[in-house]
């Protein structure tokens, strides 16, 4: 009937497609501009976004959302879809490498070893502020204070492992 089946869609699942796009436009809408700026939208689609963050009569809501989804139908869906799962905490490759880094800063704090081998492992890091970070982690346990070392020893573990200091976690790896 149709000289090539895998061209012929059905009207129905046309219509689910754009209706996943325009929803998927509309979780665009709830982020906020620094998140927008990291998906690396499409000029058109970013403003698009901002304008009907404006918007506060229904009809015009109605009207733009449709005009998001029209645009979301010539962007590429995958790294939106992608980086939406990583905000919802979908991608299991991400909340893996988390539990590292977790796992890392556990080690860090307990054994001073940990401390040396991790330098091996990253010798970009800057071992002058991971010792002080482990350093004020301990004592804020010690003294049941506020974690407040101990986060930002987790972030800068973390940005260490994703390679903005040294190797390890890279993007790729986050797309499985």
């Amino acid at each position: 009937m149709f000289e090539n089946e895998e061209e012929w869609v059905s009207k129905t699942r046309m219509k689910k497609q754009m209706n996943h796009l325009q929803d998927l436009g509309m979780e665009l809408t709830k982020l906020s501009n620094e998140a927008l700026r990291k998906i690396g939208l499409g000029e058109d689609l970013y403003e698009a976004v901002q304008t009907y963050k404006k918007i506060t009569s229904n009809s015009a809501l109605k009207r733009q959302a449709q005009y998001i989804g029209r645009l979301m139908r010539n962007t590429d869906p995958g790294p939106v879809e992608r980086y939406l799962a990583k905000l919802r905490g979908d991608n299991a490759a991400h909340n893996a490498f988390l539990q590292r880094v977790e796992q890392i800063r556990e080690r860090l704090i307990a054994d001073d070893e940990a401390f040396t081998a991790f330098m091996a492992d990253y010798p970009k890091a800057d071992a002058g502020k991971l010792r002080t970070l482990i350093r004020n982690t301990r004592k804020e346990q010690a003294h049941n204070k506020p974690p407040k070392s101990f986060r930002i020893l987790f972030q800068e573990v973390k940005a260490v492992m994703e390679g903005d200091t040294g190797g390890g976690f890279d993007a790729e790896d986050n797309e499985a």
